[in-house]
């Protein structure tokens, strides 16, 4: 594997929920456990710290989202670092944090190219709309929002803050909330993307070629919850099945050694879930091994 040079590290610590705990102390715990220590061993390694976020407000916005506010704010910070780092000829890697952290991501790709892509690396779909969310989190809904599925429901400053990203342009793997999906009545991503690959339907010989296809630029984004909780349990919504270790660093170095990758983004980590910190150790291993 060709692994990216030059890499950047930005910590995103927010949270959907609308929340400063669980997730959103991912980024400082995983620094506590030496991830900037562990990666400051490869050449050209930067750690650009962690975004000074706004606090979160608990409440539904008018696009029906939680902590609205702190959304678009953070969309735009994101947008900005990504950038930055880009036009420094930089690899940004995003640790969240939650899922929503690909939309300021997206958003500064698509200012550089009409037309980005995504490779999708997720336990779920992501594209509730926002007003049957069961949670209010937009970290159900984020590829929705990027995808543009909800643009006449939103509040016009969010819809502003957003990318377009054609669904041709997307591969998503790992998702299995399908039964939940269909429970309730809210349409599959299935059939609308470039593919989308469920865990049976993996092949980590074959993905080369499809993370190849994608456009360039394009993003790397990994939700650690797409890990069966045997081998990951930190994390706030779980579900049966998943992928190993293993496969998930198969996944990451075919994808990474494909080309084209502009960043990479990992999240949903939950401290308050991981008493031994065993869970951030091996994300530690995961990047760094990645990276390596």
């Amino acid at each position: 594997m060709t692994a990216p040079r030059d890499v950047v590290l930005v910590g995103v610590p927010t949270n959907s929920s609308g929340t400063a705990d669980g997730v959103a102390r991912a980024p400082g715990v995983l620094r506590e456990r030496g991830l900037a220590a562990a990666l400051g061993r490869r050449p050209g390694f930067t750690d650009a710290g962690d975004l000074a976020l706004p606090a979160p407000q608990p409440r539904r916005g008018p696009s029906g989202l939680l902590a609205e506010d702190a959304l678009i704010a953070m969309i735009g910070q994101v947008r900005e670092a990504v950038r930055t780092a880009r036009r420094d000829r930089r690899f940004p890697l995003l640790i969240g944090g939650d899922c929503p952290v690909i939309v300021g991501a997206l958003a500064a790709l698509q200012a550089e190219h009409d037309e980005p892509g995504l490779l999708f690396v997720d336990g779920h779909e992501d594209a509730w709309p926002p007003r049957r969310s069961p949670t209010g989190e937009a970290a159900d809904c984020e590829l929705g929002l990027v995808l543009r599925l909800f643009d006449d429901d939103l509040d016009p400053r969010l819809r502003g803050a957003l990318p377009h990203l054609r669904a041709g342009n997307v591969v998503a793997v790992g998702p299995r909330d399908a039964g939940e999906l269909a429970s309730a009545g809210v349409p599959s991503l299935a059939g609308r993307l470039r593919a989308l690959i469920r865990p049976a339907e993996l092949a980590a010989d074959g993905f080369a070629a499809v993370a190849a296809a994608l456009p360039a630029p394009w993003w790397l984004h990994t939700d650690l919850d797409v890990l069966a909780t045997g081998d990951f349990a930190a994390v706030d919504y779980p579900q049966p099945g998943g992928l190993t270790w293993p496969q998930l660093s198969q996944v990451t170095s075919a994808a990474l050694a494909a080309g084209g990758c502009a960043g990479w983004s990992v999240c949903i980590y939950n401290p308050d879930l991981d008493p031994d910190r065993r869970g951030a150790n091996a994300i530690i291993g995961y990047l760094t091994n990645a990276l390596r």
